[in-house]
């Protein structure tokens, strides 16, 4: 992976962070992935480690969770 991948659920907690993130470490050093909108991504984020969103998934494989909005759990329903 040469990218950092940003996991949110579209909350506005979730947008904002995207949006510093996006700002910090550049559109282009950064994929996006909204899994309130495409939910078939919540498995490769759970299988990375992703506890709850906002998150980072970094290209190295560590996970930094931003700023708690919900539980993976919660977003899954």
């Amino acid at each position: 992976m040469s990218k950092s991948i940003f996991y949110h659920a579209g909350c506005p907690v979730c947008v904002s962070a995207e949006h510093d993130i996006l700002n910090l470490i550049g559109a282009d050093q950064v994929e996006v992935v909204n899994i309130g909108e495409d939910r078939s991504r919540i498995s490769e984020a759970e299988g990375a480690g992703i506890k709850s969103v906002p998150a980072l998934l970094t290209p190295n494989g560590n996970v930094l969770h931003i700023n708690f909005g919900a539980s993976l759990e919660d977003v899954k329903g």
